[in-house]
């Protein structure tokens, strides 16, 4: 889950509501992101169906965990994403590529990349290299997770490569997962932080065509508004929700599951226009 700070600063007011958003919800956030993409300047999805498809469930593996829920006892809240311990990260890693790829082989090759991107810096995109976190206890497993990742791309690979040529390029390949990293960096800009606490951010490696990447920038203006340059999306403005749950935090031992589950959806909607 993401549990997006409270209002007030870097950490938020600890006793405050957080607005709590389940992995589904961020990513059909990003899913929206996606299906708006593209221009004169920026090129649409394609595969488009299969491509939809994974921006919309590439954080699959997180279904189960996010069901239950677990309290992290320095907040009495839901683990937030990046607070979530390793070894229930590592058990989700695996779990989004094979959902996507019983889907199509696109959508399973894309979101092996974006598993094993996330280890390995992005591909070179990302100068945070997660796998060097990874503990000595751990590492075989995560070794071992990786390698197979690597082995499913090499199938799915010759798969694409029989039924839809075009896009099976390594090149190809690459080009969608850059467009799969903006959606979710997007997403996770606008899900980290409370309105009027984003600020400015620069997103890199947007592609415009194959080969052709740029970066955008993004600036907060007043009444949730965001101005994008290059704008990349196919409306002059664009007007998006992200739905979640507003949660105190609880005491020690809470049913976290159950509490929201209880408590209504709402949402946070943003604008995005042409800087």
């Amino acid at each position: 889950m993401i549990v997006q700070r409270a209002p007030g600063g870097v950490a938020g007011a600890a006793d405050a509501p957080h607005f709590v958003i389940a992995m589904h919800q961020h990513t059909a956030f990003a899913g929206s992101l996606a299906a708006n993409f593209g221009n004169e300047d920026f090129a649409r999805l394609e595969p488009a169906e299969p491509m939809q498809f994974i921006v919309d469930h590439h954080d699959q593996g997180w279904a189960d965990l996010d069901a239950a829920a677990p309290q992290d006892p320095a907040t009495g809240l839901p683990y937030n994403l990046t607070a979530t311990p390793l070894p229930q990260i590592i058990a989700t890693s695996a779990g989004s590529p094979t959902f996507n790829e019983s889907h199509h082989p696109f959508s399973g090759i894309i979101s092996s990349m974006h598993t094993y991107g996330l280890y390995r810096g992005r591909y070179g995109l990302s100068d945070k290299i997660f796998l060097d976190s990874i503990g000595e206890d751990l590492r075989p497993e995560v070794d071992a997770m990786l390698a197979a990742e690597e082995d499913r791309q090499t199938r799915l690979k010759a798969q694409l490569a029989l039924s839809d040529p075009d896009h099976a390029s390594d090149e190809y390949l690459f080009h969608a997962y850059k467009q799969l990293q903006f959606f979710d960096t997007l997403s996770l800009y606008m899900h980290m932080a409370p309105e009027g606490e984003r600020g400015e951010a620069e997103f890199h490696n947007v592609p415009r065509a194959v080969a052709d990447d740029v970066t955008v920038s993004v600036v907060e203006r007043p009444g949730a508004v965001y101005g994008l340059d290059p704008y990349p999306f196919a409306a002059d403005e664009l007007e998006l929700a992200t739905e979640g749950r507003y949660l105190d935090p609880q005491p020690a031992g809470a049913d976290l599951a159950a509490k929201l589950a209880s408590t209504p959806v709402e949402a946070q909607t943003v604008r995005l226009v042409r800087a």
